[in-house]
């Protein structure tokens, strides 16, 4: 059992064992400390164990989204990236925890638990993919999806020592993902290694008819895994040194520029003002695209009927099993949308998304990567965060990339009190391998390490 927890897939493909037995036993055995999984699936075909998170739809199996409002849903269909998954030999052993309908950074708004985090289980996992990232740094399964609109794998990979990509949006069919913000949402692996992260990328990309976002390009993920990027020019903001990143995530960073510029790397400062924009944008146009893309949950169309007298008072009640941070953006989405304030908020916040997006793409015609810490924080203390204003600061380093559209992966690097730090590494669209390849270009001198590694 012990020996499988740290198997990768290319482990996995060269074995002959039964590895989704032993997946479903370290689930038995840690999942009762952690609560990775909301659904545990004991029958499954085929050879990889992977998690899936559970607003992906997966037929036949319960497809939650952490939200009351679909507690018994079972979808008649697979999502794409599904398909593809079974097509290529993996089992889904479980849908995976997050916060309700993918709104949270630490999976704390789940209709059900909140997913501990491994290294220490009174912090959280991190969000809304927690479940996702909890289950790979436990070793409960080789890999897992999780989906990314404003740093959900990123983020949650980073505060569980793991690796978390974010790929181009429009590379990954968005079909069967029960959509939060459609301009931003993007599904993505969480691995315990670059080159699972790429083999994954392999997988699951590619045009789909059913997602008209999605682009017809042919691209080999792996191909750059094992490039010598020693001559790469990487940028970071100033900004990263600001208020509100912590102390020992600064230091980290700092010993991150050392390191590249030790493997010959050039690094240089750059100023990003427009950071501190990102993510009063961000909150202005996700919460627009849910007050949309989740009025159909409303117990008559799609969600559990809660029957009263009338049909509003049926509407009501229905709607009275969504969660408070999903009420919250919803109603800050149909007033920043509503007639009166849709010029004043809405449509400035495309216009400020434009600016930032054109601000980094020029960055990334004169450097190879932006580089910044993953988030400004470590794991913090489950129910420590009370504040919504504080819970959105914490993205303010990942939703950069989901307002341009553009690859990021977060790798774990170092500690800050006993606590992983992840690091992100930017690239320009569709440069996916070479993001990939120069995180397994750091990874092959900073290797992953596993928290019941580090304990003993």
């Amino acid at each position: 059992m012990d020996k499988f927890k740290k198997l990768t897939i290319k482990d996995v493909l060269k074995g002959e064992e039964d590895y989704v037995g032993e997946s479903l036993k370290v689930i038995r055995k840690e999942d009762g400390d952690i609560n990775a999984f909301i659904t545990v699936v004991e029958q499954s075909s085929g050879k990889i164990p992977i998690a899936v998170k559970d607003n992906i739809v997966t037929e036949g199996i319960r497809t939650t989204c952490a939200s009351k409002i679909l507690e018994d849903f079972i979808p008649p269909f697979d999502a794409t990236v599904v398909e593809k998954l079974k097509k290529n030999n993996f089992a889904i052993v479980g849908k995976t925890n997050l916060d309700e309908f993918a709104m949270g950074t630490g999976t704390e708004y789940s209709a059900f638990f909140v997913t501990k985090n491994p290294w220490d289980k009174e912090r959280v996992a991190g969000g809304s993919s927690g479940g996702s990232a909890a289950a790979v740094a436990s070793g409960e399964v080789v890999a897992a999806l999780g989906s990314d609109t404003g740093g959900s794998i990123r983020q949650p990979a980073a505060f569980c020592g793991v690796i978390g990509f974010k790929p181009t949006y429009g590379l990954v069919s968005r079909y069967g993902l029960v959509a939060f913000a459609s301009s931003l949402d993007q599904i993505g692996p969480i691995t315990k290694t670059t080159k699972d992260a790429a083999y994954l990328m392999n997988v699951i990309y590619g045009k789909d008819e059913r997602d008209a976002t999605t682009v017809d390009k042919k691209i080999d993920f792996e191909v750059l895994l094992e490039k010598d990027f020693s001559k790469a020019v990487v940028a970071y903001p100033e900004e990263v040194f600001g208020e509100g990143v912590e102390e020992g995530v600064k230091k980290q960073f700092e010993e991150f520029i050392k390191f590249l510029e030790k493997k010959g790397v050039k690094v240089e400062k750059i100023s990003f003002p427009e950071l501190k924009y990102s993510v009063a944008t961000y909150y202005i146009i996700a919460p627009a695209e849910v007050s949309s893309n989740l009025s159909r949950f409303d117990g008559i169309r799609f969600g559990t009927r809660v029957e009263e007298k009338g049909l509003l008072e049926t509407y009501l009640k229905s709607r009275k099993q969504l969660g408070t941070e999903v009420i919250r953006r919803i109603m800050l989405g149909t007033f920043t949308l509503s007639a009166a304030y849709y010029d004043a908020y809405f449509e400035k916040a495309q216009k400020v998304r434009r600016l930032i997006s054109n601000r980094l793409n020029s960055f990334l015609e004169k450097y190879d990567f932006i580089i910044t810490p993953t988030s400004p924080i470590t794991a913090f203390k489950i129910g420590e965060v009370r504040d919504p204003l504080v819970y959105y600061m914490m993205d303010i380093f990942t939703i950069p990339a989901n307002l341009a559209g553009l690859p990021a992966i977060s790798i774990p690097f170092g500690f800050s009190g006993n606590l992983p730090v992840g690091m992100q590494i930017m690239g320009k669209r569709f440069d996916d391998p070479k993001v990939l390849g120069f995180a397994n270009f750091i990874e092959r001198d900073v290797p992953v390490v596993f928290p019941w590694e580090a304990k003993k």
